[in-house]
């Protein structure tokens, strides 16, 4: 049996979206799963026995009609039996109608549903407190009614060399071993989703007054100055428990580093799906505009919790769409003040780091 999972974009998206393929390897132990997805993305699925090829959705494939027509052909000549649609947009779309694939499942959507020979709901709210991302994920398998216990958490393989890496990067840097260590998803994938650096050093703040702790920020050379930002901000105290220069030097020296932290604090992002991936406790600061109830996974108000304005400022959202959200995002993050949240933090805190 040969298989495609599809989902495109994001490096969170991908990472969620792989449970499929973890599910199908259990289902399927022989099966030849393969699985598209960006370039970029590719880090977090570096180790992952559930699948057998990446195939690369490149930057050519966007711009180039005929690049894509390659690309299509390419899969139309492996012959796959299954493909499962979870991006399902135009370029996946494209892709499936001409894949050749005998059974083809994606979500139900108007004008779409004669690509796919199965076409599976696309939940408007989630069921459990798996959050939608992932139930809507795990819908894509129920039309294959697999003979197994669903596994619904994502995973990330990191091996003994660069555990070793990252154990002697914390070295270097002279962490302290006596103490926990915290890793701040210090800024979103962009300026919409990035709590106010103001605020941010506040949440910091937060944390090294209620926890005796290692602090790391996690952020890109390039987003040097925002850090900056939050970190001059900071209460002295706070600085002598930061450990600024600390960072991986890719996204899988990261993901090892991760490994090494006890918990995340944050921005909703990539970095927090990993640090779940890798069983890491979370605190989600979502942006105005996103919907919490698609991202916030495995909420359990213990281990995983997070906050949103709409929480403490519903009447901020009344008879507004998430396009209009969209475009009032940095004002309404102004009205998101840190101090809503401070004993939610201070709580998560207790229960996670002893």
């Amino acid at each position: 049996m040969k298989i495609l999972v599809i989902q495109q974009k994001m490096i969170g998206d991908v990472l969620v979206s792989s449970i499929i393929c973890n599910n199908l390897r259990t289902a399927y132990p022989n099966a030849q799963i393969d699985y598209l997805v960006y370039a970029s993305t590719t880090p977090v699925l570096e180790g992952n026995p559930s699948i057998d090829n990446i195939i690369l959705f490149e930057e050519k494939h966007r711009k180039s009609k005929s690049e894509l027509a390659k690309l299509v052909f390419e899969i139309r000549a492996k012959k796959y039996d299954l493909l499962i649609d979870a991006y399902s947009k135009l370029e996946s779309w494209t892709i499936s109608l001409f894949s050749g694939a005998k059974r083809k499942i994606s979500y139900k959507k108007p004008g779409r549903n004669f690509l796919y020979t199965d076409n599976v709901p696309f939940a408007p709210f989630p069921k459990t407190n798996l959050g939608l991302a992932i139930e809507r994920r795990l819908s894509l398998l129920e039309p294959l009614d697999l003979k197994i216990e669903i596994d619904p958490i994502p995973k990330l393989f990191v091996s003994e060399k660069e555990n070793q890496e990252a154990l002697a990067l914390l070295e270097k840097h002279n962490v302290r071993k006596d103490r926990k260590t915290i890793m701040i998803s210090l800024l979103g994938s962009e300026k919409l989703k990035t709590y106010p650096l103001e605020f941010m050093s506040k949440v910091v703040d937060f944390v090294a007054d209620n926890a005796n702790v290692n602090i790391l920020f996690n952020y890109f050379p390039k987003q040097i100055e925002e850090a900056k930002t939050v970190f001059n901000a900071c209460k002295p105290s706070t600085q002598e428990k930061i450990y600024f220069d600390l960072l991986g030097g890719d996204l899988r020296s990261f993901i090892a580093l991760m490994n090494q932290c006890d918990v995340i604090i944050g921005n909703d992002g990539g970095a927090i799906n990993m640090a779940k991936a890798l069983g890491k406790p979370s605190f989600i600061i979502f942006s105005p505009w996103i919907e919490k109830k698609i991202w916030a996974t495995f909420e359990d108000g213990i281990h995983h919790l997070s906050v949103h304005l709409k929480d403490y400022r519903a009447d901020l959202f009344e008879q507004k769409t998430e396009k209009m959200l969209k475009k009032e995002a940095l004002s309404l993050y102004q009205e998101f003040k840190p101090e809503f949240f401070k004993d939610k933090i201070e709580s998560f805190l207790k229960k996670n780091i002893s």
